[in-house]
């Protein structure tokens, strides 16, 4: 059984009203203030009644509206659409306090671009006064800096902000916090008050080498060159408000992961990461994958990372799961058993975020588990309360995948010949697995059904052969996590999306009306890994829609419905609406 705590009462109705300085309203229960929903990145949405799979699969469904193009920026004289990487958020009541709109109430999406802006949209306005403003009006907007560009992003994309901003909904201090690139002052926090985009004081806050180097408990690596590291991982936000976690993966040799700590109260770098105290040889130990960190109710951190220099080393933390304390200090590892392999061909592991899990006590002896895959296609479930690795290093490399220490099914597996990790996005191999060949860049989504099993949704990319590129089914993926009383916890394969190849999907979203009626979202990039973004003729991103109990296909945008976007999205679905996030805001659902 798998266990999602209830969050607060219902937004206002409409008939409420906002002051110039009014607090925000207690938080809805279909709040959206982080990736994939919540700060364990569950990806699930419990309470949606419009979108069961019957309706979604109906000629009802479809686009709603478009807010206005975002806005393009001009660099050393060339002129960049936006594009959006980071999930749209979404509060059910904002009061805005600043601009045209002061005064009024809406529902609102927030979006960032590559471009280095961030935006409220309307979703609906609660009490029209006046005329009212129309869905997809942008109630305030602000720029987080200049943005360079960067070669080695999508084929020259301005480096912005990539990874999903956080929204603090407290009600006497709502901030949104953002993490953006700018070309002078490099990488930079950002506070915003989400009622009218204004900065807060004391912010932003400089992430660089001179504000981290002092706090590193993994050093002495520096942190290098701002345009060489990648700040695509979602942020997230310790459970009491105080910290806000940034991870950075790296785009170029001499790039090294890190994991920042800011003081959200007195704005400062408060504790660093290094994912090794090296910058030796390699792009080492990155945070990269969408969801970034996973944080647990008490607190706990969990993130996965990316390849390092292949062999021993002391504190070097490539192709692993660890976990830290609120204060960054390392408590816990997993390495999978072929990390030597996963290092030399560039197979990461954290090209997948973790979902934390938990299960009822009663049914398995690991109930506090976390759950992520990688580059090569195998998901991993490990006991997130007794990580079986070290804390000095990791364990020798090994091809004995019976020796792994996640949590093993008791079935033997065939691409090892023993039981081992559950390998979902074939073919497996351990030779073949970055660029175009890797087969899954995304965070599971977790459901529980009506009978109180908990499953796992996973996307990825099945090849025709191991050094093939060429995608075929399945690409949808769900998992059971099987339990017995008294015994580990391990996952099977339930059922394949079999219709349906996708090129590099995002992380899917699930929605249901509690246990019933539940439907999966997925956003396809719809182009290779390597494909640039700015080529003429490059593909735009396809939405589709799954019944999540059959994976039978129920519907998916047309050609060219949707405008360009980043890589590896994740939509966000409220109130009957979902939301993409292209180079604008794009809005489906009922439409009469």
């Amino acid at each position: 059984m798998l266990l999602l705590a209830c969050e607060g009462p219902g937004a206002p109705s409409d008939g409420a009203r906002a002051s110039p300085d009014a607090p925000l309203p207690a938080p809805s229960a279909v709040d959206t203030v982080t990736f994939h929903g919540d700060r364990a990145r569950l990806g699930w949405n419990a309470r949606e009644e419009a979108l069961d799979p019957q309706a979604v699969r109906s000629a009802r469904f479809g686009l709603l509206w478009n807010s206005p193009p975002l806005d393009a920026v001009t660099v050393r004289g060339r002129r960049y659409e936006p594009l959006i990487y980071a999930t749209p958020l979404h509060l059910d009541a904002v009061p805005v306090t600043d601009g045209p709109f002061a005064g009024r109430l809406f529902e609102a999406v927030f979006v960032a671009t590559s471009n280095g802006y961030v935006y409220a949209v309307n979703a609906r306005e609660r009490a029209p006064r006046g005329a009212p403003a129309a869905p997809g009006t942008i109630l305030w907007r602000r720029a987080l800096g200049a943005p360079d560009v960067v070669p080695t992003l999508d084929g020259g994309v301005p480096l912005g902000v990539l990874s999903t901003p956080f929204l603090d909904a407290s009600a006497q201090d709502p901030r949104l916090y953002a993490v953006s690139m700018d070309a002078a002052a490099g990488w930079q926090a950002w506070a915003l008050d989400p009622r009218s985009g204004a900065v807060l004081p004391g912010w932003p806050v400089g992430l660089n080498a001179r504000s981290i180097a002092p706090v590193d408990r993994n050093g002495p690596a520096l942190f290098p060159d701002a345009r060489i590291v990648s700040q695509r991982g979602a942020l997230n936000l310790s459970p009491d408000g105080a910290t806000l976690y940034v991870p950075f993966g790296a785009y170029a040799d001499g790039g090294i992961g890190f994991l920042v700590a800011v003081d959200t109260r007195s704005p400062r770098v408060a504790w660093a990461f290094a994912g090794a105290p090296s910058m030796q040889l390699q792009a080492n130990a990155g945070i990269w994958g969408p969801g970034g960190v996973a944080v647990g109710a008490r607190g706990e951190l969990f993130a996965t990372t990316g390849n390092s220099p292949e062999g021993p080393g002391d504190h070097v933390w490539g192709e692993s799961l660890l976990r830290w304390s609120p204060h960054l200090e390392l408590q816990g590892t997993y390495t999978p058993f072929n990390h030597c392999q996963l290092d030399r061909a560039d197979i990461d592991l954290g090209g997948s975020s973790p979902v934390l899990l938990d299960l009822d006590p009663s049914r398995t002896s690991t109930p506090r588990l976390v759950a992520f895959g990688g580059k090569q296609g195998t998901i991993y479930l490990v006991d997130r309360e007794r990580l079986p690795g070290g804390l000095l290093r990791r364990p020798p490399c090994s091809r004995d995948a019976a020796s792994d220490g996640s949590l093993l099914g008791p079935s033997v597996q065939p691409q090892y010949g023993s039981r081992g990790p559950l390998n979902v996005f074939g073919p497996y191999t351990d030779d073949v697995g970055n660029l175009n060949f890797a087969k899954m860049r995304s965070t599971p989504a977790a459901l529980r059904d009506a009978l109180g099993d908990g499953y796992l949704y996973v996307t990825g990319s099945t090849k025709t052969a191991e050094r093939s590129a060429e995608n075929v089914p399945p690409s949808l993926v769900r998992l059971r996590v099987r339990t017995l009383p008294g015994a580990p916890a391990w996952l099977e394969v339930d059922r394949r999306a079999s219709a349906v190849a996708l090129l590099n999907p995002g992380s899917p979203v699930l929605t249901s009306n509690g246990p019933n009626n539940a439907v999966a979202w997925v956003l396809d990039e719809n182009a290779q890994r390597t494909d640039s973004l700015l080529a003429p003729g490059i593909q735009h991103p396809v939405l589709y829609a799954f019944d999540a109990n059959t994976l039978e296909l129920l519907w998916r945008s047309a050609k060219n419905e949707l405008d360009l976007a980043g890589k590896y999205g994740t939509v966000t679905v409220a109130n009957g609406v979902v939301y993409v996030g292209t180079g604008r805001l794009q809005a489906f659902g009922l439409r009469f």
